[in-house]
């Protein structure tokens, strides 16, 4: 499965969004705000799986994660960064 779509059915299943599907979500669309409406409890959650999912450490800087978490594509390159060191 491509990572994006991995991470589509991350946020889907760890927030129980259970009207979206992967097709749903845009991948340049904003996670948080007017783009898919995730909160800061969401971004907590959704920061966990992705630690528990693909083993890597968020960085602990608030805008520098803003950033990562904007939307699939930033999400997704920043993941690949992390994996591949």
């Amino acid at each position: 499965m491509e990572l994006r779509e991995e991470i589509k059915n991350l946020i889907i299943d760890t927030l129980a969004l259970e009207d979206i599907s992967p097709k749903d979500i845009k991948d340049d669309e904003p996670l948080f705000g007017e783009g898919l409406g995730l909160d800061s409890i969401d971004a907590l959650e959704l920061g966990m799986a992705i630690k528990r999912k693909f083993n890597i450490t968020l960085s602990s800087d608030k805008e520098e994660n803003k950033k990562y978490f904007y939307s699939i594509d930033t999400l997704a390159e920043y993941i690949k960064e992390k994996i591949n060191g």
